[in-house]
């Protein structure tokens, strides 16, 4: 059963728009840049959510012409699938494009700084976008000091944040050298999807919830983000970060933080990221035991990974939040690559009733559905389903499953007012405003909950593309199962 309601669109009237701003893009000939950033920003600058004014400097090592720049970006424009060119729109951007190469020193990078804070006068704001791998971050924290540039300067940097604890450390005291810590943003584009934010409405917006939101009425917690995609030629970074690295200790642990956080005072960036940071100082120290890590068949062969290589393609993780709310409820965690599906799922498992009163024919049904549960498919444009058990209509007591979904696209008439993750992440921080970003502290406490996995990490288990990983990992979750929608569709 589907449920689609008429609403208004949301009016772009009360939305604040930058501030003059000169955006100095690191790694701009890079992949995410060419997926992601600059089909972004442009999509930012169609639809009146750029400043009135900018430049954008795109930053590499090698050097490129201003010209080979804009046509790589209008290339990934092209290929975006966003809104196509129109004449007007793209002049502009194109004409706010500039480049600088780095390889040799960042003299050539200063210059095009101070040109571009000319040409727009009146002290325009400075936004240093660091799409960089995590070994190459602190060298460009340390040259971005000498340069001088401004104390207002603002500062985003790509996950993972550092590769372990002591990493984060060091990056966080290096950055907090040359920026204030109220103008660096550790982003996860994850909390930018709107399905991830509408979490916080479905709790915090509504009476039925919040009640049966804790330990009393939830048997377990899923966060399951598989993918068909293999490392698509991204093998020596993958080789530098892992999927625990590439998943966990980003995306997956800050969706827990907004499954279990309490409530906050208000919708407020400080008060907000209080509540999930506490979530995260009642989590135990992940265990070895607890963890498992598997390698998809012919990883080894893929470019830039090397012939004996134990990094993980997939990973399966119980953590656990000791607090008053969720003693006792198991959260399951799993991530990974070359998988039978592509989805990304949060299952909210309840538990089943202290008493069966059906005949002993209905306990198959029972037995073979699991546990009733809400399912949120947080990918774009996401969904809501609700799957229990219900008679079936006949003259006897027959169980069958039945469901209810809330559908983005069908409620909200499609998603045309909806911005990218990386789109609405990178307005927020243009307007100064943190609510889905992560202070050093929060950083610095999810790698101390990972450090016994790093310094003790279990082998590695080999599994074949197109399957759901090692079989360990169904041990793991042992007496529950993993829940996907086409489970119960």
């Amino acid at each position: 059963m589907s449920v689609a309601t008429a609403s208004a669109s949301p009016s772009r009237a009360s939305v604040k728009i930058p501030k003059d701003q000169v955006i100095v893009l690191f790694g701009a000939t890079g992949d995410l840049a060419k997926r992601k950033l600059l089909p972004g920003m442009f999509h930012l600058s169609q639809v009146g959510l750029m400043p009135e004014r900018f430049r954008i400097i795109g930053a590499a090592r090698k050097g490129i012409e201003v010209a080979e720049f804009r046509e790589l970006a209008r290339e990934s424009v092209q290929g975006s699938g966003r809104k196509t060119l129109d004449g007007g729109a793209w002049e502009r951007f194109a004409g706010s494009l500039r480049f600088a190469a780095v390889g040799d020193g960042f003299e050539p990078l200063g210059e095009a700084i101070d040109a571009a804070r000319g040409e727009l006068g009146e002290e325009p704001e400075m936004l240093f976008y660091l799409s960089l791998p995590p070994g190459a971050a602190s060298g460009t924290v340390e040259e971005l000091g000498k340069l001088g540039i401004p104390k207002d300067a603002r500062v985003l940097t790509e996950k993972p944040f550092g590769t372990d604890l002591d990493s984060a450390r060091k990056l966080n005291a290096l950055l907090n050298t040359v920026f204030d810590e109220r103008r660096i943003y550790r982003i996860d584009h994850y909390l930018g999807r709107e399905a991830v934010q509408n979490l916080l409405a479905l709790r915090f917006a509504n009476g039925m919830f919040e009640p049966v939101w804790n330990r009393n009425h939830i048997d377990h917690i899923q966060i399951d983000i598989p993918e068909t995609l293999s490392i698509e030629m991204r093998g020596s970074f993958y080789e530098e970060t892992g999927a625990f690295r590439d998943m966990v200790v980003t995306h997956l642990f800050q969706v827990l933080g907004f499954v279990a956080m309490e409530p906050p005072t208000s919708l407020e960036p400080k008060a907000l990221g209080l509540e999930r940071e506490k979530v995260f100082d009642s989590m135990s120290l992940l265990a070895p035991d607890d963890v498992v890590r598997g390698q998809y068949a012919g990883y080894r062969d893929e470019d830039g990974v090397a012939d004996d290589s134990d990094t993980e393609t997939f990973i399966a993780v119980k953590a656990t939040v000791d607090n008053w709310r969720w003693e006792g409820v198991p959260f399951y965690l799993r991530s990974g690559k070359q998988l039978a599906q592509s989805k990304h799922l949060l299952t909210i498992a309840f538990r089943q009733p202290a008493r069966r009163m059906f005949p002993l024919d209905c306990d198959q049904i029972v037995e073979s559905f699991g546990h009733d549960h809400l399912s949120f498919e947080l990918g774009d444009p996401g969904s809501i389903s609700a799957s229990f058990l219900a008679k079936v209509p006949g003259p006897t007591i027959e169980l069958g499953e039945a469901h209810m979904q809330f559908s983005y696209a069908d409620t909200f008439g499609g998603t045309d007012q909806a911005l990218d993750p990386y789109e609405r992440l990178i307005h927020d921080v243009m307007t100064g405003d943190r609510t889905l970003f992560t202070s050093s502290e929060a950083v610095e406490r999810l790698w101390e909950i990972s450090m016994p996995v790093l310094d003790d990490p279990p082998p590695v288990q080999s599994y074949e593309p197109g399957s759901w990983g090692p079989e360990a990992s169904d041990q793991l979750i042992l007496p529950r199962r993993w829940h996907l929608p086409s489970d119960h569709v």
